[in-house]
């Protein structure tokens, strides 16, 4: 039997069990939900067991757990580490969605849930192509691999950032593999050479003991949600440039045959902004194309601020304490530390009259380039090529992955980013999809990437 004929006799069957796993509400950032990421993690070693992964085990961690296994019977071949993480964002807002998040649903070709395309899917896609490879070659593959998968992705991941370095030897690897990236375009098979750094903060303002009334105090009191917006206003300009003191020293452009690649692309500004952002310009730094901008340029941005009164109705309060999620995406040389260390002066020589401002650091990683020449990224292209029948295309992502900068550091591998989403699935917004023939291309597509690369 053909491994493409394999994975056609069983789509029903990998469909209904990704069906299964994305109807667990694994939502790592809700406490309320963590007997269901713990769910989440035990599907995954199901699975894994069996696929025929061997030391399939359930790690405990200070919070969510990891989940390990391995296959490592072919002397001589090469050792792909695979990762991935069965935890998920919030589906709010509930009212958006056309279907329950939770309650798989099929149109027009897409499977739409929360996790479908980021990253249950993409993830369960490994799991897959290795039992097809073990089905077609008597229980064995043509190389070695190693699951790692996490469940704090979206939100931090700082127990497996942990976990790696002291476990060297075991996880040890020629590369990594990660499918939580998107195709360029729908057709357009897309390898991933670099992820910006993301560094996420809180910031709280405080002001008077207590709330107060706006009648008796306001003209003579500060008021916290407006020290907030006051140096948050002050920490970039209308141009999207950052004006804390230092942010771009260590930022380098990326290089000119990047660039001239970069211009080759299907890229259609007016689409971007009427299809996927919806508003009615784009806004950025000047003198930066949409995809220099979103790829390889620092940026600053306010998620979400709380404070005083915000219930239907009025209230004339004068709020004593206020909070901004605030984070930065980094460019490859930039160092996640020295960036929080020109936040926080910044926030110290910027403080509004009478309040007091505290920095809490809830995530940092690095960003990350792979050399487009490593062995396994050209074996990749090669497969991705074939598979989708047309040149591979090499970008970046303006998003972070962190462990993929942790596997350089601890383990020394680079790591293979080849993504089957598409830029429209919704990623952390209601009605988010996974299309279906992407999914079991995927599938096909892996299985030969370890085939190949295991020759």
């Amino acid at each position: 039997m053909q491994l493409e004929t394999y994975v056609r006799e069983n789509e029903a069957r990998f469909l209904e069990e990704l069906n299964a796993f994305l109807r667990i509400p694994s939502i790592s950032t809700l406490p309320e939900h963590t007997p269901d990421v713990r769910r989440a993690a035990q599907y995954v070693a199901a699975r894994l067991t069996e696929a025929g992964l061997e030391n399939v085990e359930i790690i405990a961690t200070e919070k969510h757990p990891l989940v390990y296994g391995d296959w490592l019977h072919a002397p001589g071949k090469p050792t792909v580490l695979c990762y991935g993480h069965y935890d998920v964002q919030p589906p709010d807002p509930l009212e958006l969605w056309r279907t329950p998040p939770f309650e798989p649903t099929i149109r027009d070709g897409n499977l739409y849930a929360r996790g479908s395309a980021d990253d249950k899917g993409q993830m369960y896609m490994h799991i897959k192509a290795v039992e097809s490879l073990r089905a077609l070659h008597g229980g064995r593959l043509p190389l070695n691999v190693k699951f790692l998968i996490e469940g704090e992705e979206e939100v931090g991941g700082w127990s497996i950032a942990k976990y790696v370095p002291p476990h060297k030897e075991k996880l040890k690897a020629d590369v990594a593999l990660v499918s939580d990236t998107a195709l360029y375009a729908e057709g357009i098979p897309t390898l991933c050479i670099g992820l910006r750094g993301l560094v996420y903060t809180e910031v709280e303002c405080s002001g008077p003991a207590r709330d107060l009334h706006s009648g008796l105090y306001g003209g003579a009191v500060p008021n916290a949600v407006y020290g907030l917006i006051e140096v948050l206003a002050k920490a970039k300009n209308a141009d999207g440039v950052i004006q804390i003191p230092g942010i771009y020293d260590e930022v380098e452009a990326p290089a000119p045959a990047e660039l001239e690649s970069w211009k080759s692309l299907p890229f259609d500004e007016g689409e971007f902004l009427k299809k996927e952002v919806g508003s009615t310009q784009l806004t950025g730094e000047p003198g930066y194309s949409v995809l220099e901008r979103t790829w390889a340029r620092p940026t600053m941005e306010v998620h979400g601020i709380a404070g005083g009164f915000t219930a239907a109705g009025a209230k004339t309060v004068i709020p004593a304490r206020a909070t901004a999620k605030v984070s930065f995406r980094l460019t490859p040389k930039q160092d996640p530390d020295k960036v929080i260390a020109a936040f926080r002066d910044f926030l110290a020589a910027n403080t509004p009259a009478g309040t007091k401002l505290e920095l809490r650091v809830l995530s940092s990683g690095p960003a990350i380039v792979v050399n487009p020449n490593h062995p396994a990224i050209a074996v990749a292209a090669r497969v991705f090529a074939r598979a989708l029948g047309r040149p591979t295309v090499f970008t970046r992502s303006g998003g972070s992955i962190p462990i993929v900068g942790d596997f350089a550091t601890h383990l020394g591998i680079p790591t293979v980013l080849m993504g089957f989403g598409l830029p429209d699935d919704g990623l952390h917004s209601p009605n988010e999809k996974y299309n279906l023939k992407n999914y079991y291309t995927g599938i096909l597509t892996i299985a030969e990437f370890f085939e190949e690369y295991g020759a």
